[in-house]
């Protein structure tokens, strides 16, 4: 093992082991009702956060094969959540088979076999396309538009955006050849810090409101504490990356403002399903979407910023195997 992605596997397990020590400590001396009640999200959040990060942790360390397949398995229940809390016709079923069991697996292959030429466009173009033609082939035209930009939005933010995630780790950057994974694990974590962090300083000291009708959790306080310590711990761990110190503070900054925005955007998408949360699969996080919403606008921007800043060109050809099946 990268003894470096050894010291960032050391750094989560010694964050959750004293979350873990906070929660039981608050939770031995709370004595209200209300108190309880956040003590108690709290301490199922880290319950949570144990399980994602050991999975996580597991996946980075196997390989990319893994952590691309962990990632399209997010994405399929990410989606699942997206469209479950979107109204669907009848005629939306026969292009909802494609979406989940063509397109997304097809996606997928192509970040499998680094294919970042035909990746880039698949989605945002082909299938762009491809989706209001399967669904005008139904011959249903009541809400033809809501329904197809539905499952567009779907596969933008639930596949398209997620998989720039272990695509991460086929960014060709200099002098980081082979280290890929630190930077997937430097990225998910200062976001994931981020949403931590804005959630602990606003129950502690939040008061002003971001946008109240949008997110009321979110405050002012919260989300200036939060991205402001996030960004400092993630300097201390430039590290691990190809950046230098300043590069590294730049870097976390825009992600987390980028995470930030992600979350808003999600939230008023649910706010206008008429829904709290995405789902009830994580203990008290809500669903899939709840807990990757955060990460889905802003890895795509890390990935092309890493790309063109950092990156010795992405070649939009396909593998060479690929040329010789077309005989090229």
């Amino acid at each position: 093992m990268d003894p470096e992605l050894f010291y960032l596997l050391s750094t989560v397990l010694g964050i959750l082991v004293v979350a873990s020590i906070i929660g039981a400590i608050c939770a031995a001396r709370v004595t209200s009702e209300g108190a309880r009640t956040t003590v108690a999200n709290l301490n199922a959040r880290i319950k949570s956060w144990w399980v994602m990060a050991l999975v996580f942790s597991l996946t980075i360390l196997l390989g990319a094969v893994f952590t691309t397949v962990l990632f399209a398995a997010l994405s399929f229940l990410a989606m699942r959540e997206f469209i479950t809390l979107n109204r669907t016709e009848r005629a939306d079923h026969a292009v909802l088979f494609w979406a989940f069991f063509v397109i997304l697996p097809l996606h997928y292959f192509l970040v499998g076999i680094h294919w970042y030429g035909l990746f880039a466009i698949f989605i945002p173009v082909y299938a762009f396309v491809f989706i209001p033609f399967r669904r005008v082939l139904t011959g249903e035209t009541k809400n033809f538009l809501a329904s197809t930009a539905k499952i567009q939005w779907a596969l933008l933010v639930c596949v398209h955006a997620v998989s720039h995630m272990p695509m991460i780790l086929s960014l060709p950057l200099k002098g980081y050849e082979g280290q890929n994974a630190k930077l997937l694990f430097f990225f998910v974590l200062t976001v994931q810090m981020s949403d931590v962090l804005q959630y602990a300083w606003g129950k502690t000291c939040g008061r002003r409101k971001v946008a109240p009708h949008v997110s009321p959790s979110k405050t002012w306080e919260g989300t200036l504490g939060g991205i402001g310590t996030t960004v400092l711990i993630s300097t201390c761990l430039y590290w691990a990356t190809p950046f230098s110190p300043w590069q590294a503070a730049l870097m976390a900054l825009l992600i987390c403002v980028a995470g930030f925005f992600g979350g808003l955007v999600m939230s008023a998408i649910k706010r206008d399903l008429g829904a709290k949360d995405w789902g009830s699969s994580i203990a008290g996080h809500g669903g899939f979407m709840d807990r990757i919403d955060s990460l889905c606008l802003a890895a795509p921007l890390f990935f092309h910023l890493c790309g063109f800043c950092f990156g010795t060109g992405l070649n939009p050809r396909p593998p060479d195997w690929v040329l010789h099946w077309l005989g090229r």
